[in-house]
């Protein structure tokens, strides 16, 4: 006797559109998303970034309405990245306490209290005139002498009010420093979301071109990720948990989401994603062009970020994400 099997039809699952939600594992909250804002001292007023196309860098006369449209699409996170006046070989300005950053944390911390989480990048590059992430001695990043500076700026930033501290340099035992000096002075409170695995990536262009923070010489490939590993990075992400961090990010995403999808599994954790600026730009680019649906793309990119396991993602979509979700249209 010849035993019969129904047919299956994965079809069925996906007929119309109630059925589509019905069964939707994904959704993406404007409560997942961070929005980075750069924030220049001396600024009289905002300047749009030419090689990002509808992201500025921001005065800081200006800083409380842009974090007040943020509140009004619902978006409660933000990153600051700053652009001081003054540079120096050892970016002392990222650790000055009248810095540009700091003014920015306690101008927001006083405004909007907890209704807003303000992260802060912790780096050097956009501080020192020669544009690289550490303090350099004949053409060579000191890492350790790097970690005093690093220790330095978090500190800087969670004295000034931050709710999160972001170290981005990829310096060797930078996690544990920091730690160790934000406990040493009463800022146990304040986490440390690392950029655990950093990628030396050809998408962060129209970021140095924002921030000023292309080196000088020479590449920054001696302490970012090369981008054909995966075990030096899930060895970077271990070593940094045990180090102390609260949270861990991948960056770039789009290229990296099977780093993602693999960091998620292997540690309990929190996960964010960098939806990195050339990644930002290339849409942009291209729907100017006419060549793709702007809020179908975004959409799909945020979501599958999401898919891969990141619980955060850092991404200047935010924004107009957040605005298309206020204004009815059906991206979610």
């Amino acid at each position: 006797m010849v035993e019969m099997f129904p047919t299956i039809r994965m079809r069925r699952y996906r007929k119309n559109e109630i059925l589509r939600r019905f069964f939707k594992e994904v959704y993406v909250s404007t409560y997942d998303l961070i929005y980075p804002i750069f924030i220049k001292e001396g600024l009289e007023r905002k300047e749009e970034i030419k090689t990002m196309p509808g992201i500025y860098r921001m005065s800081l006369n200006e800083l409380n309405k842009e974090v007040e449209e943020l509140l009004e699409l619902d978006i409660r996170s933000i990153i600051l990245f700053g652009i001081p006046k003054h540079k120096d070989s050892i970016g002392s300005e990222a650790f000055n306490k009248n810095g540009i950053v700091q003014k920015a944390v306690r101008q927001l911390k006083e405004n909007f209290g907890d209704e807003l989480i303000v992260i802060t990048d912790v780096c050097l590059c956009q501080y020192t005139d020669h544009g690289h992430c550490g303090i350099i001695k004949d053409g060579k990043i000191l890492n350790d002498k790097t970690l005093e500076i690093l220790s330095k700026i978090a500190l800087s930033h969670a004295e000034a009010g931050c709710d999160i501290v972001a170290p981005s340099d990829m310096m060797d035992g930078r996690v544990k420093k920091i730690r160790e000096t934000l406990d040493e002075n009463g800022y146990e409170d304040v986490m440390i979301m690392s950029y655990a695995a950093k990628f030396a990536s050809s998408f962060y262009s129209p970021f140095r071109d924002a921030a000023y923070s292309k080196p000088k010489f020479g590449d920054r490939k001696t302490h970012q990720l090369d981008y054909a590993t995966i075990k030096q990075a899930l060895r970077e992400v271990e070593l940094d948990i045990k180090e102390g961090a609260d949270i861990v990010m991948i960056k770039p995403a789009l290229a990296y989401m099977d780093i993602i999808s693999k960091v998620k599994e292997k540690f309990n954790v929190p996960v964010a994603a960098f939806n990195v600026s050339g990644e930002y730009s290339m849409v942009k680019a291209a729907s100017i062009l006419g060549m793709i649906d702007e809020k179908q793309i975004v959409k799909e990119i945020l979501t599958c970020i999401k898919r891969a396991g990141a619980d955060l993602i850092i991404t200047y979509h935010a924004k107009n994400f957040a605005r298309w979700i206020k204004e009815g249209d059906d991206i979610r």
